[in-house]
């Protein structure tokens, strides 16, 4: 199967509260691919135990039904590649790479994460690029993560792009590509509506979300917001 629209997805929340509402305003079919989308198969995580699990097994199918009433809201595929949810630099994502070779086609536009504010999605943004390279696809893009990128005190402005130039993340991939920051206009109506139907798919997360990044499901507030950045070169 081919799809217009592939984002690449860390863990099972990412793109949704990063692009749900590019996904809203799509053209053409789309899924979401989650990477690190199975157990870790260890000690249950501090993050874990603060979402009400009381294991690794039951952490990953219950955000994987999550995630999937998510993708059913915003009307987009699922898919769930199955590395265990552990740090991603530790992985060789070969999963990743082939879902990528078999699905992007030059009609295929691609979204990966930036990595603002999380080591695993910097490895899967990396290990994703590098696949593409052996690909055409028709568009390259890199998604603000949020909450993260909604530190910036000027999120949400038109100078959104160039105060998160300064971040690792971003210096490190302009040290390979042209970056071209591209802000989609404000969420607001029912395209607001539908993303916060679609965030709060994700029950578990929502408490220690708030805890960590205080408002961050408040109108107005950051998540009516979404950035990316074309790539050249």
């Amino acid at each position: 199967m081919s799809w217009e629209t592939i984002v690449v997805s860390p863990h099972f929340d990412d793109a949704v509260l990063s692009v749900a509402g590019l996904l809203a305003r799509r053209e053409g079919n789309a899924v979401i691919v989650t990477v690190l989308g199975g157990a870790s198969g260890g000690t249950l995580s501090a993050w874990d135990r603060l979402c009400g699990f009381a294991s690794a097994e039951e952490t990953a199918r219950e955000r994987r039904a999550e995630d999937a009433r998510a993708c059913e809201l915003l009307g987009v595929d699922q898919v769930v590649l199955d590395n265990p949810d552990v740090p991603a630099a530790q992985l060789p994502m070969d999963d990743l790479e082939a879902f990528l070779t078999e699905h992007v086609t030059p009609r295929t536009r691609v979204l990966v994460p930036m990595g603002i504010g999380n080591a695993d999605h910097e490895a899967v943004r990396d290990r994703a690029l590098d696949a593409l390279e052996k690909t055409e696809p028709l568009e390259r893009l890199v998604y603000a993560d949020l909450p993260y990128a909604a530190a910036v005190r000027e999120w949400g402005s038109p100078a959104a792009g160039q105060a998160l130039a300064d971040r690792p993340p971003v210096r490190a991939l302009a040290g390979r590509y042209r970056l071209g920051a591209r802000a989609w206009p404000r969420l607001e109506g029912e395209e607001w509506a539908l993303k916060r139907r679609a965030v709060l798919a994700y029950a578990s997360q929502i408490a220690p979300l708030a805890c960590d990044h205080g408002e961050f499901l408040a109108l107005p507030g950051p998540l009516q917001h979404e950035l990316v950045w074309t790539l050249d070169g």
